[in-house]
């Protein structure tokens, strides 16, 4: 083992797991992540930083596959960024998001308390579990009323790492990050889904795109910026739960128009709305104050709404005029 501080990471070779990774790799740790036994594993996330990560095989719904990645890598610092990632697939398979996201957390954390006790844990919370909110903006006090699978679950994660930062005296935190977003997001993401499309139908590669709810609003931030925030998180005295988030909501009409403008298009012309894309249920006003996390981690996002869709829309036209396979998109 080396004397540099040792992270592991779940679900690293996701959007928020890359970007982290690459963090603690400039701030000189040894980085571990966790990936899944899987045959169609992309690690296209991880292409410029992966000669420079040790990964082990292991997966959340096997608890003793946790515990031997942990013994293995030693970790000081444990950031839990693996789920079920698409809240609208969480509707059609709510058993597995909770395994996953929920249940995933606790044997996380019973790993964590069986072999590394002296670790940080960080586990990635959500703005979802707000859900149908009972009070705008939401803070670290506002009750949890989720409205999918999804959120659920990820109530239950945060509470159970409340129970073991409690029960056990553990450094375990949470996150509650609102909706960020960058060129690594999945294409099944809104946002990445909107300046896909506009690059694309920039390019004569498409052309429409069918979206939902155009009224629907987010907080959206920049994942970049957000994964430092974990990285504050693990670095305070006393661990606590966090909100990230902008402290502003836009429409997804606006990413439609900002998108479609860096490209000279008229969304008009070319977006039209399919019911099949609406959801069961609709979370209301999402909009968090980050004022904690302002004031004891001293953190802020640096990176406005729209400079977001436009680095996200840029990024798409690169990848499409460079003929990279769709499905290897992000």
């Amino acid at each position: 083992m080396t004397d540099r501080p040792r992270a592991l990471i779940t679900g690293i070779t996701g959007q928020d797991g890359s970007y982290l990774a690459e963090l603690l790799l400039r701030k000189g740790y040894d980085v571990h992540g966790m990936v899944r036994r899987s045959s169609t594993e992309t690690f296209q996330r991880l292409q410029d930083c992966r000669d420079d990560l040790t990964l082990h095989t292991g997966d959340l719904l096997d608890q003793r596959s946790l515990g031997d990645v942990m013994r293995e890598c030693q970790p000081h610092e444990i950031y839990n960024l693996a789920a079920m990632s698409f809240v609208a697939a969480s509707w059609n398979q709510p058993v597995l998001t909770a395994e996953f996201s929920g249940v995933g957390a606790t044997r996380m954390l019973e790993a964590m308390r069986d072999t590394v006790p002296e670790a940080r844990f960080y586990q990635a919370s959500s703005s979802e579990m707000f859900g149908q909110v009972l009070e705008v903006p939401q803070t670290e006090k506002t009750p949890f009323y989720p409205r999918s699978p999804y959120g659920v679950a990820k109530a239950y994660g945060h509470f159970i790492t409340v129970n073991y930062r409690e029960s056990y005296d553990l450094f375990a935190c949470s996150g509650i990050l609102f909706n960020h977003e960058s060129p690594r997001r999945g294409l099944e993401f809104v946002t990445r889904k909107v300046t896909h499309a506009a690059a694309g139908i920039k390019l004569a590669l498409r052309e429409d795109l069918a979206l939902g709810n155009l009224d629907a609003e987010r907080d959206w931030g920049y994942a970049k910026d957000y994964v430092e925030a974990m990285w504050l998180m693990l670095q305070q005295d006393e661990p606590e739960d966090f909100v990230v988030a902008t402290g502003e909501t836009h429409s997804v009409r606006e990413l439609v128009d900002v998108a479609f403008d860096h490209v000279g298009l008229h969304p008009r012309e070319h977006v039209r709305v399919d019911p099949r894309f609406l959801r069961p249920a609709e979370v209301e006003h999402l909009i968090g104050d980050a004022s904690k996390a302002q004031e004891k981690l001293g953190w802020a996002p640096r990176t406005s709404f729209e400079e977001l869709v436009r680095l996200m829309v840029e990024s798409d036209l690169e990848l499409l005029a460079s003929g990279v396979p769709q499905k290897q998109a992000g």
